[in-house]
């Protein structure tokens, strides 16, 4: 069973465009959706049906509750997502990374600052590498040259989490839960893991985005 994010759990509902989305039309063309994590889908169509949005892309089929979608960008009226710099390390090669592969910033800096607190140079006794605590073998998937280069190890978890958004239709938990223990894990419990540094991680990211996501736009 797909485990979803409702609106409330991590923002107010005031953050989703209501006007945006009771203005949608079932079936009509769209060019991006929009949602609550930052993370952008580029479909081919959609349809709402109940509190569930089927979205259609080139490879398939996703299914997710209309609140946790911000808003749909019609092809001809596509607005981009501004990307503010956070007050933080790096700030610039999280909003370039963010931009580019359509994922929160707020989002990317909160992994950043469990994962390592922001030392390009750190290491885990697991061998987890630089800002975004990479293992080498994810690093050099994403073509990784300089793992404890900021600017690489940057762009290549924001990379990293955006695969992981897409692969859970954009939940936030199985997201860090995949990111911390890996995938498999993920696949073999069919929810979060039941490792006690596994929740304790997604507790702790998930509570820093909503606080930095909250600091940044809700000013």
């Amino acid at each position: 069973m797909k485990r979803f994010p409702h609106c409330g759990a991590w923002f107010p509902c005031a953050i989703v465009s209501l006007v945006a989305l009771a203005a949608l039309a079932p079936g009509a063309r769209a060019e991006y959706v929009v949602l609550q994590t930052g993370q952008r889908i580029h479909v081919t169509s959609y349809e709402r049906v109940g509190d569930t949005m089927r979205l259609t892309e080139a490879g398939g089929t996703l299914e997710i509750p209309a609140g946790a979608i911000v808003r749909i960008d019609p092809e001809d009226t596509f607005l981009p997502v501004k990307v503010k710099l956070l007050d933080v390390p790096f700030a610039n090669f999280i909003a370039d990374s963010a931009r580019v592969h359509g994922v929160a910033p707020e989002l990317v800096a909160s992994v950043i600052a469990v994962e390592s607190n922001f030392n390009p140079n750190a290491v885990s006794w697991r061998s987890a590498r630089g800002l975004m605590q990479l293992m080498p073998e994810t690093a050099a998937r994403f073509g990784v040259t300089q793992i404890f280069d900021p600017q690489q190890n940057i762009e290549a978890g924001t990379r990293y989490l955006k695969e992981l958004l897409l692969r859970y239709n954009g939940d936030l938990s199985l997201t860090l839960a995949a990111y911390n223990a890996g995938p498999d894990r993920v696949q073999q419990y069919r929810s979060i893991p039941p490792y006690r540094e596994t929740r304790d991680y997604v507790r702790r990211v998930t509570e820093k985005f909503r606080k930095t996501y909250a600091a940044a736009n809700l000013q």
